[in-house]
C-alpha cells in the first residue's frame, strides 16, 4: 500500500522506473472506473514529486519540507487543480485561459508556464477530463504540443474513448483497475463510511471496485429502491409506465440539485444494467441450441443496450424526464428471469 492508497500498486512501481531512468512524460491521463483513487493518487503523485528533500524515484515526500507543509495546507505555489464546476457539465473555456481583460494571463495554462517556486517542476492536475468540450479541450492544445519545462500534467477520466483525440494522442495513457471487493470493503471500514462489516461487504460485492460506487450502495434508501428496480424487471410484464414513475420520483428526491439528481438516475440505470448483466451470465451457461440462445438473449441485450445509451445521454446533461422515458420504453420484458432470491445469491449475499 502507497500513501494508504490500496489497490494501485503495479502503477507506483511503473512510475518508480520511469522516474529511475529519467523518462517521466510531460502530459499523462489517468483512466479507470470512477471510485477507485485516480485522483487521490494523482495528488500523491503530486506531493512526491515537489518533495524538495527526498529523492523523486522512491516517490516517499519527507513531510518536513517547505514544500511538503505547503501542500498539506492546500496552497502549494507549484500545484494546480483544474475540475468541474458545480452543476456544470462541461469544463469551462475561462478555467484554462481566463477570461475578458485577463485572457491568458492567468488560470491553468498560463499559470503553467511559470517559472517554478521551488525550482523543481509545476504540476497541473486536471480532474473529470472525460467533460471537454471541443473549445477547452483546443485551449490546453497548445500546452500539450509544446509543454513548459520542468511542467507534469495529468488529466483524470474513465476511459481513453471519452477524450478527445487530440487530448489522447498527446497523453501518455495510465489505466487503473476496479479495486478488489475486500479493499472497497476495507476503504469502508477503515474511514467510518459503513455502519459495520455485513454492510460494507454487501456493498462492494456490487460496487465493480468502486468506492464510489459502494458508498452509494450503503444508502438503505438507495438499496431499497434497488429491490423496488429489480422486482419490476423480474416482473411476468413490465410495466414501463409505472417503472419510468417511480424513477422519476425518486430521482426527484435526491435533491434540487441537478447534479445530485443526475448521479442518482446513473446509479439507478447502473442498478438495471447489473440485473440485465446477471440475467447473460445465467442463460449463457444453460445447455440449449445455440439459435434458441440468441433469441432468448437477444431482448436481454437490447435492454442492456438502452442502459447503456441512457447513462451516456445523462452524461451529456440531457433532459433527466426524457431519458427516463425513453428508457424505460426500450426495456424488454424477459421471460423466465431470476428470482429475486437468485439475484441476491449472484450478489454474494
Amino acid at each position: 500500500m502507497w500513501q494508504g492508497i490500496l489497490g494501485h500498486d503495479e502503477v507506483v512501481e511503473r512510475f518508480r522506473r520511469t522516474l529511475a531512468s529519467a523518462r517521466l512524460a510531460s502530459t499523462y491521463l489517468f483512466v479507470g472506473p470512477p471510485g477507485v483513487g485516480k485522483r487521490r493518487f494523482a495528488t500523491e503523485l503530486a506531493r512526491s514529486l515537489l518533495c524538495t528533500e527526498s529523492e523523486e524515484a522512491a516517490l516517499k515526500p519527507c513531510g518536513r519540507c517547505e514544500s511538503c507543509r505547503l501542500f498539506a495546507a492546500g496552497n502549494h505555489p507549484d500545484l494546480d487543480i483544474v475540475e468541474l464546476r458545480p452543476d456544470k457539465s462541461e469544463l469551462a473555456i475561462s478555467q484554462f485561459v481566463g477570461f475578458d481583460e485577463h485572457l491568458n494571463q492567468e488560470a491553468l495554462c498560463h499559470r503553467i508556464a511559470l517559472k517554478p517556486f521551488f525550482g523543481g517542476r509545476r504540476i497541473a492536475i486536471v480532474d473529470d477530463a472525460d467533460h471537454f468540450n471541443v473549445h477547452s479541450a483546443n485551449c490546453l492544445l497548445k500546452t500539450l504540443e509544446e509543454p513548459p519545462p520542468q511542467s507534469l500534467m495529468i488529466l483524470i477520466g474513465t476511459s481513453p474513448a471519452r477524450q478527445l483525440p487530440t487530448i489522447r494522442s498527446r497523453s501518455q495513457i495510465v489505466r487503473f483497475q476496479p479495486l478488489p471487493v475486500e479493499s472497497v470493503a476495507q476503504i469502508l471500514l477503515d474511514n467510518g463510511l459503513v455502519a459495520d462489516r455485513q454492510q460494507a461487504e454487501r456493498a462492494a460485492q456490487l460496487s465493480e471496485g468502486s468506492v464510489e460506487r459502494a458508498l452509494q450502495l450503503s444508502d438503505a434508501t438507495l438499496w431499497q429502491f434497488r429491490e423496488q428496480i429489480l422486482t419490476a424487471l423480474q416482473a411476468p410484464a413490465l410495466d414501463r409506465v409505472r417503472l419510468g414513475r417511480a424513477i422519476q420520483a425518486f430521482v426527484e428526491e435526491a435533491g434540487k440539485e441537478a447534479a445530485q439528481r443526475r448521479d442518482r438516475l446513473r446509479t439507478v440505470i447502473g442498478f438495471a444494467a447489473d440485473f440485465y448483466r446477471s440475467e447473460l451470465r445465467r442463460r449463457s451457461g444453460e445447455s440449449v441450441r445455440a439459435n434458441e440462445w440468441v433469441e432468448r438473449a437477444e431482448p436481454i441485450v437490447r435492454s442492456l443496450d438502452a442502459c447503456i445509451t441512457a447513462l451516456e445521454y445523462v452524461d451529456r446533461n440531457a433532459n433527466q424526464a426524457m431519458v427516463i422515458q425513453a428508457w424505460c420504453e426500450e426495456l424488454s420484458p424477459l421471460g423466465g428471469t431470476i428470482t429475486a432470491g437468485q439475484q441476491r445469491e449472484a450478489d454474494g449475499q
